[in-house]
């Protein structure tokens, strides 16, 4: 396994189902599953019986994981792009491919 080309915090586009074309930042990388959750992107709702912690009961929405392969990186200008690894000033740093900017 080499360097993860999405982290923590990035901003994505999904490529591909249902949610194709949204954007949204990454609130975990799950490098062993290839997967990626993605704040409001793929959002599951669970309905909750009432119970003694939550008596109210209710529909519980949370975000599911994608495959990191739907998922790209987003430009400055919010399109998605590949990531590459390059030496600058002897450090190891992404860059995007399109606009050759570090992320």
């Amino acid at each position: 396994m080499g360097a993860a080309k999405i982290k923590k915090g990035d901003k994505v586009v999904v490529l591909a189902g249902k949610d194709k074309g949204r954007t949204g930042a990454v609130l975990q990388v799950m490098p062993k599953e290839d997967k990626v959750l993605v704040e409001g992107v793929n959002v599951h709702a669970k309905h909750r019986k009432p119970d003694q912690m939550n008596p109210q009961g209710g529909i519980d929405r949370k975000p599911a994981p994608l495959h990191i392969s739907n998922v790209a990186v987003a430009d400055k200008d919010g399109k998605p792009t590949r990531v590459r690894f390059e030496d600058r000033d002897g450090k190891k740093v992404r860059v995007a491919v399109k606009s050759g900017e570090v992320l």
